[in-house]
């Protein structure tokens, strides 16, 4: 084997990925990656947040442009290396720790993005998740970060929608402890199962009862309902007209799966609660999601009757009973117009995969 020369040596080294700057011949590769690694850490820069379950908490800020990493973990208590299985009791709680690039993104826009995804008037936790380790908190790096969060708080305070005390503590930032590795990206490792926890965590129908915006993107506009909607639909859904009996699409349906609002597409109803009761409309004994049901007092037909209403889309699905069967007797009357139907074998197709469970429990 032929000895290199000093120039070959760099070219060579350059070709591996390592930056080795030679002189006397005496240069460490290990000083001169560390020194690489120093630079680059000194142009992004850390922020720290709590806002409950870190599953959450997660997905909103990797969206961000700028943003170069988020971990979940847990920081603020008195253990060392705390675990899944042991943090609570060390008094820690849930975090983010984000890295990001502050000449791409700016702190300001991840404060924004943080209390829009927090109930900061509760001081018990988030949503759900009820203790000290499920409560929000902001954690500063630097005076910097410090002065921006208290003015981004005061801001929310005299503008945002919240009427009661926003208690979210702003903090030194405490040692951060990564989570276990299953808990990074939760969201994306395991879909189905972070779908069913969210959809049932009350955050998101907080977030949009609060900041309004997810709530009215799901109500389209009446010319643009008119367009794909059928006739029949629209008047149902917009007028609160009524279909026929045993003329409409569903009243016999006995296929397995779960019915959502024709317009939003909110989850409503299962077939596992569907029964015939004889009337020729489609009849259910109990929501499949509770929230997505809004009941209002219809005075209409010189009676007193209970509409049922989607909450997202706004549409009108028809009225609820008493005569219904156990163990509820209660007897949701539906239109088929106001309702799409998705096979159970299509949930997972249409984001509905949480749902699938459901059926092999039956």
């Amino acid at each position: 084997m032929f000895p290199l020369s000093r120039f070959s040596r760099i070219l060579l080294l350059l070709a591996i990925g390592v930056v080795w700057v030679v002189d006397t011949g005496t240069g460490s590769a290990a000083q001169v990656q560390s020194e690489t690694k120093q630079q680059a850490n000194a142009e992004t820069q850390r922020a720290l947040f709590a806002g409950g379950c870190f599953w959450c908490m997660e997905s909103p800020f990797e969206k961000l442009d700028g943003v170069i990493s988020v971990k979940a973990g847990y920081a603020g208590g008195t253990t060392e290396n705390p675990t899944y299985e042991n943090y609570v009791a060390g008094g820690h709680i849930e975090v983010v720790e984000v890295v990001f690039d502050p000449k791409r993104v700016s702190y300001k826009q991840l404060l924004e993005t943080f209390w829009h995804q927090i109930d900061p008037t509760d001081a018990g936790g988030q949503f759900v998740d009820r203790g000290h380790a499920y409560t929000s908190a902001i954690f500063y790096f630097n005076e910097e970060q410090r002065v921006q969060a208290e003015q981004s708080k005061k801001d929310l305070a005299a503008s945002g929608p919240f009427t009661k005390p926003l208690v979210t503590p702003i903090l030194p930032a405490p040692r951060f402890f990564p989570a276990e590795e299953y808990h990074q990206d939760y969201y994306k490792k395991n879909p189905v199962r972070y779908k069913f926890y969210r959809s049932r965590s009350g955050r998101d129908e907080f977030l949009q009862q609060t900041w309004r915006t997810p709530q009215a993107a799901a109500i389209p506009d009446p010319k643009d309902l008119k367009q794909r909607l059928t006739p029949l639909q629209y008047e149902v859904t917009q007028k609160g007209a009524t279909e026929p009996p045993f003329n409409n699409v569903y009243w016999d349906n006995k296929k397995e799966g779960i019915y959502v609002d024709i317009v939003s597409g909110e989850p409503l109803f299962s077939s596992i609660d569907k029964y015939d009761s004889g009337t020729g409309w489609p009849s259910f004994s109990k929501p499949l999601v509770p929230e997505n049901i809004v009941e209002k007092k219809d005075l209409g037909f010189f009676s007193v009757r209970t509409e049922v209403r989607s909450k997202k889309g706004n549409s009108h699905l028809g009225h609820v009973f008493d005569d219904g069967p156990p163990p509820t007797g209660l007897r949701y009357c539906l239109n088929s117009a106001a309702l799409r139907f998705v096979p159970k074998d299509k949930l997972e197709e249409e984001g509905l995969g949480q749902f699938r469970s459901i059926f092999a429990k039956k």
